[in-house]
């Protein structure tokens, strides 16, 4: 399983937000200049994070975004299944109660599969946005 650009840059703009959301609504210009990425690409994130209510949107003079919920109530695991579509190891399982394949009934390497998904989704969503920021700021990474 690899993380595409999509879900790494969510969790950056969200992360971004998360530190400085004592500054009110942050445009997005603003977090693409902090965190060098390109705004229209932060531009196609948005929209999937908005709808999930884990981005809130201010139109106008003071526009910008700022989290929907406590940073501490978005999980990393939530936010790269929005933007992945899934976390699935495998392609022929989806979750660990669907799978998708033929030899299901017969497929001596499923459980380990669904071993590997469950771990994989049980740490994720187990690290939250405000997980991230404590340990960014005890490193001394700031951005």
């Amino acid at each position: 399983m690899k993380i595409s650009t999509k879900g790494r840059y969510a969790l950056r703009m969200l992360v971004d937000i998360a530190t400085h959301q004592d500054d009110g609504f942050i445009a997005l210009k603003t977090i693409a200049d902090r965190q060098n990425i390109s705004k229209k690409y932060l531009e196609q994130i948005v929209p999937v994070l908005g709808k999930a209510g884990i981005l809130q949107a201010n139109r106008g003079f003071q526009g910008g975004y700022s989290l929907g919920r406590p940073a501490s109530e978005i999980s990393v695991g939530e936010v790269l299944r929005l933007t992945e579509g899934g976390l699935a190891p495998v392609s022929c399982i989806i979750d660990d109660s669907h799978v998708l394949c033929d030899r299901m009934t017969d497929c001596p390497t499923l459980p380990v599969w669904q071993g590997l998904g469950r771990v994989i989704n049980e740490y994720l969503d187990s690290v939250s946005i405000q997980d991230i920021t404590d340990q960014s700021a005890k490193r001394g990474v700031e951005r």
